[in-house]
């Protein structure tokens, strides 16, 4: 397995510059539908019940992204350096806004998921970059030294650029939605959903293209990247939900809890890896870019079904209560 996932270092993934522009819109766009629905008045709820909102920030941004570092180096002797800084960099990005979707559909806190999707854009700003850092170059350094007769390249993460990057990403659409959002309520309510629905068609298309026009290349790995993505997208749900149920949250919360944490912005990841002022063409980070680019869909699907096990398993529940009245 090792030897197989080690070759897809030398695949790009066939982005061509409008492929690129293409994504980075469509996060944009993404950004600034969700910031158009964040009202001033979340956070003041936030801070006076702020449980649950914690729990859920410390799961993304703390909990999500040192379990990843520990599961990379338990399975050090299967996954490449490049993979595991994949999965990294997926788990140190913020939830997507996907996930307030997929919590409406699951019968989940959708306040919370609003409201955590807010905090944790505006924190990604410097978390970000900060958690890829820290944990990207102590899993290269552990590889380094598992292997000495594996080559592994020196990883210098400018993390200014990657601030700048994220910054612009989803810094100013955030400032610019809710900005709009909060000034001009009318305006904000006929033009949110189509905003949303626009950005997520042209970040799916744009990924599915980009399957599309590698699959050749890459047949032969899809089996092992499913499988990494797999228990990567399972661990992430899990710790979200557990927490809830150690800090005995409600299970609308619990459920919040498990989306958020489990729904990244993967769009965001691949953004950052495509910049040549981050990730120089030449250092070959094909792991990268597909474990990123197969997250973007696999959630999606993960996400989807699991909202469709948590509506009928609440239907079922409801049904037996009023049988039992």
């Amino acid at each position: 397995m090792y030897e197989t996932l080690s070759s897809l270092d030398h695949i790009r993934l066939n982005f061509n510059a409008e492929g690129l522009h293409a994504l980075n819109i469509a996060i944009g766009f993404i950004m600034f539908g969700v910031a158009l629905e964040i009202k001033i008045s979340q956070f003041k709820d936030l801070i006076s019940s702020p449980k649950s909102a914690l729990i859920g920030f410390a799961s993304q941004f703390f909990v999500l992204p040192f379990l990843t570092f520990l599961i990379t180096i338990i399975l050090k002797n299967y996954l490449t350096p490049t993979v595991a800084l994949g999965m990294i960099l997926v788990a140190a990005c913020p939830g997507g806004n996907l996930s307030n979707f997929i919590s409406s559909l699951a019968k989940a806190n959708v306040a919370l998921s609003v409201s955590l999707t807010a905090i944790a854009t505006i924190f990604a700003v410097v978390l970000t970059p900060l958690n890829f850092s820290l944990w990207g170059n102590w899993a290269i350094s552990v590889y380094a030294h598992a292997d000495a007769d594996t080559l592994v390249r020196p990883l210098e993460i400018d993390v200014v650029q990657m601030f700048k990057t994220v910054f612009i990403i989803l810094g100013i659409p955030l400032i610019l939605g809710i900005t709009i959002g909060n000034k001009y309520p009318k305006f904000t309510k006929k033009i949110a959903r189509r905003v949303k629905q626009v950005s997520m068609l042209i970040f799916t298309a744009v990924i599915i293209l980009a399957f599309a026009k590698n699959s050749e290349h890459l047949g032969g790995y899809m089996k092992y990247i499913f499988v990494i993505v797999l228990v990567h997208n399972a661990l992430a749900l899990g710790t979200g939900y557990f927490l809830g149920v150690i800090f005995k949250r409600p299970l609308a919360d619990r459920r919040t809890l498990s989306i958020e944490t489990g729904i990244q912005n993967s769009g965001l990841a691949l953004v950052l890896i495509f910049n040549p002022k981050i990730f120089p063409p030449e250092m070959e980070l094909g792991g990268m870019a597909i474990i990123a680019a197969w997250w973007g869909i696999w959630h999606m699907l993960a996400g989807l079904v699991l909202a469709g096990y948590w509506t009928k398993f609440t239907y079922g529940l409801t049904k037996k209560s009023q049988a039992t009245v």
